[in-house]
């Protein structure tokens, strides 16, 4: 498809990912996505049969990762309007309307009338209006829990999940306590935990989380590490950058 008539102005930037296998819109001055993205992606387990749930999808990138795996179908949902057409776009450029459906809508209000066998979300990490508020109302909603909190997102996942279903997660390190707890009242249990590294020496700043709802205990992962002594990316990451399908 020729993206050109996809593309809005000079704000926005064609990007392309996986090797040129998926190709992502974002604007220049404001929502891009970042490392926190792929290692979702990544991390999420999918089959051929899953009908799957995205809470917040903002340009709809991690949607468009998925896109190398199988699964049935992706509800992307999001709340900003201009982030929503960009999705729409996205799904467009990259000819996935038969797989993703991008909803323009607050998930803490949205019904579609069934559960899923996944759902996922790649959170707002900072509480509140807590820290610098960007000048770009897009960015503070991604990055603030102005629209929503963990709270809100565990909520919803408690709602849209399947008995056996699966959902997916990437949250501050320095935030896991108050995932944790938002995963208790709501019900849900952690099943598996992998912390994210910077660099080998380094303290986690990230971690990815799978839950579900009968998980007995908790599995710890070995860390993800992003950056070798060379200050390359490690072997894993390049795989995780160039769009691994089997973690």
């Amino acid at each position: 498809m020729n993206p050109r008539g996809l593309l809005k102005g000079g704000d926005e930037t064609l990007d392309p990912f996986y090797h040129g296998r998926v190709r992502v819109l974002q604007k220049r001055k404001g929502y891009r996505f970042s490392v926190d993205a792929p290692l979702l992606a990544d991390f999420i387990r999918t089959e051929a049969s899953d009908e799957i749930l995205e809470l917040g999808a903002g340009s709809g990138v991690i949607s468009l990762l998925l896109s190398i795996k199988p699964f049935r179908h992706i509800t992307a949902v999001e709340v900003q309007a201009d982030l929503a057409d960009l999705a729409r776009r996205n799904v467009a450029l990259n000819g996935l309307e038969d797989r993703v459906r991008i909803v323009e809508a607050d998930f803490r209000t949205f019904d579609p009338g069934r559960t899923f066998d996944v759902v996922f979300s790649n959170p707002p990490y900072i509480r509140g209006r807590g820290g610098q508020i960007s000048r770009s109302e897009e960015k503070s909603v991604a990055k603030h829990e102005i629209k929503c909190d963990i709270h809100d997102i565990m909520r919803k996942t408690r709602t849209f999940l399947k008995e056996d279903g699966r959902a997916y997660f990437i949250y501050p390190e320095k935030r896991r306590k108050d995932l944790i707890d938002a995963v208790n009242v709501h019900d849900l249990k952690l099943k598996t935990v992998r912390p994210v590294r910077p660099r080998e020496d380094e303290a986690a700043n990230l971690f990815l989380a799978e839950c579900d709802r009968v998980s007995p205990r908790t599995r710890v992962l070995p860390p993800f590490i992003l950056y070798g002594g060379d200050g390359k990316y490690t072997a894993e990451a390049e795989k995780v950058f160039s769009g691994r399908t089997a973690p």
